[in-house]
């Protein structure tokens, strides 16, 4: 049976524009962009997983909003299900301690990355929405 892990991602938007961030290298999807975030662990609300997520990822403080979609991508090895939701950012400036580049990207422009397959869905539905 193939296992499901069961991870977060979020759409930071501001001023127009989306935040992405690219897979480090020796990273599964190294190279890939992604909606930052991480699993969920045992007993905690996807919600409160991404705002840890964050902090410990990007050193941000996020405010955790609105659902937007989950996902189902199979790798071959694993079930990714993603959950995306849209933040704000509260406090604090992104560092990179797992990604090798981040940007703040126009919604109507996203789909010029190379997106991270389970964010494909969330990419398309933001450019129906802001784009």
């Amino acid at each position: 049976m193939v296992k499901t892990i069961e991870v977060v991602g979020a759409v930071i938007a501001q001023d127009g524009r989306i935040f992405a961030a690219k897979r480090g290298k020796g990273k599964s999807m190294a190279g890939f962009w992604e909606f930052p975030g991480g699993k969920i662990e045992p007993g905690e609300s996807p919600q409160a997983a991404l705002a840890r997520e964050l902090k410990e990822e990007l050193r941000i403080e996020a405010e955790v909003g609105e659902f937007v979609v989950t996902t189902r991508h199979d790798t071959g090895d694993v079930v990714v299900e993603l959950s995306t939701y849209i933040c704000e950012l509260v406090s604090g400036t992104p560092i990179l301690t797992e990604h090798e580049e981040v940007r703040w990207v126009a919604a109507n422009k996203l789909s010029d990355l190379t997106w991270a397959p389970a964010d494909i869905p969330t990419v398309e539905l933001l450019a129906e929405r802001f784009g």
